[in-house]
């Protein structure tokens, strides 16, 4: 009972589908302390639309601990007050006291604590069995959370990058679960930029490149026409920085790009200033190595460490290298010494093949950028896919309101 005495809890639960599902926020604490307070203030304050409402098992008869019950979408009419004050107050109330029977809530602390419900009530919600059912569900899964101090900072950490919120309408894509291929869009025309979109399938597994000749051509607002196309994909913007950090990673997030490209040749002014900005944007900040002959010492130098840092042969060396006889060298060795020294992905680029691919995911590549390999094959799903089989299945990106670690009688 230790977690008992630190303070106030809080507990929060979605459970349920449709117009009646229910959406619960709750905090618990003593009469005495700031709960107490918000307790009595709603009470003895009513909002408009959205009066609280002591939770009661039927009339005359409240439940222990006191429960306030605040309606968090504004009650506009009796039809909504109905819902509100019928089936997802007697949910509440019967959660609460189920609570406390089951041992959840502790029955010497009935008295001494009092407790604060939020709750959803669609206004097209219609089934009162289902918004009873639903809401007290949810009430008695937060009541649990709340208590166990749940979800911890640990979960917290683990699935931040993972989550996908079922009502946003589209999902933010983080790379949690490397490696990744980054097909590079490096052309000049839009809509053959387009079409290999259209053919790429639609795999966890693949980020877009804007390339430079693309964002050239068109600027930043590229991004936009790619969304049309794929509207979750992961797309890295790449500017090519050079100056003006600040100004270009913020134009490319405003363009809903999630990552900018940072040349790492350019100044640790600019550098810094660029990193710092994708930080504040929440994208992801790529340090381009190109040309950079000792990239960990670059990377030391940097107040603010980037991301990803992309490991670059450029496409006129490596055209060079190819036309005169010879291999374009990988220094694989540089993936590991970079990877243990900072805390980042690292990406590969410069005419990586299905073979390179090989020994790049070997190393310890994270992300394999793949341009005219891809691009200019004529079957992009076929040559993707050629780079897709060589990595581990799609990661799974399907999250339940009861989660894995939270077992019958754990909660």
């Amino acid at each position: 009972m230790e977690r008992l005495e630190r303070g106030f809890y809080v507990g929060e639960a979605l459970v349920g589908s449709g117009y009646e599902v229910a959406h619960v926020d709750i905090v618990i604490g003593e009469k005495n302390g700031p709960v107490g307070l918000a307790f009595t203030n709603a009470l003895s304050n009513p909002s408009a639309g959205h009066t609280g409402m002591l939770a009661v098992l039927r009339p005359n008869l409240p439940v222990k601990p006191s429960t306030l019950i605040i309606p968090k979408v504004t009650v506009k009419s009796m039809e909504d007050s109905e819902k509100v004050f019928g089936p997802a107050q007697a949910a509440v109330a019967k959660a609460i006291a189920d609570a406390v029977e089951e041992g959840i809530i502790p029955r010497d602390k009935c008295e001494d604590w009092v407790v604060v419900v939020s709750v959803f009530v669609h206004p097209k919600a219609k089934d009162y069995r289902k918004i009873y059912q639903f809401n007290y569900a949810a009430t008695k899964l937060a009541t649990r959370r709340a208590l166990k101090g749940y979800p911890s900072i640990d979960k917290i950490l683990k699935e931040k990058d993972r989550a996908v919120h079922p009502i946003m309408g589209f999902r933010v894509r983080r790379l949690w679960s490397p490696p990744y291929l980054q097909v590079a869009l490096d052309l000049s025309s839009l809509e053959k930029a387009l079409e290999v979109v259209k053919q790429l399938p639609r795999s966890e597994r693949i980020i877009l490149e804007a390339g430079t000749p693309l964002i050239k051509a068109y600027g930043v607002g590229v991004i936009g026409k790619i969304r049309e196309v794929w509207k979750d994909a992961f797309i890295v913007a790449d500017l090519k920085t050079m100056d003006v950090g600040r100004v270009e990673v913020k134009e490319a997030a405003d363009a809903t790009a999630d990552a900018v490209c940072i040349l790492g040749v350019a100044s640790k002014t600019t550098i810094d200033k660029a990193i710092l900005e994708a930080q504040k944007q929440g994208i992801y900040s790529v340090l381009d190595m190109m040309e950079v002959s000792n990239p960990i010492a670059k990377i030391e130098a940097l107040e603010y460490k980037p991301d990803i840092v992309l490991l670059h042969v450029s496409a006129d060396v490596e055209r060079k290298t190819v036309e005169s006889g010879k291999q374009v060298e990988f220094r694989w060795n540089e993936i590991s010494e970079v990877k243990n020294r900072f805390k980042v992905l690292v990406a590969v680029a410069g005419g990586i093949t299905p073979s390179s691919a090989i020994e790049a995911l070997k190393s310890g590549a994270d992300v394999i950028v793949v341009g005219r390999y891809i691009v200019g094959s004529g079957d992009p799903r076929r040559t993707s896919e050629q780079f897709l089989n060589l990595m581990p299945p799609e990661p799974d990106v399907m999250r339940l309101t009861l989660d894995e670690d939270e077992s019958i009688g754990e909660i």
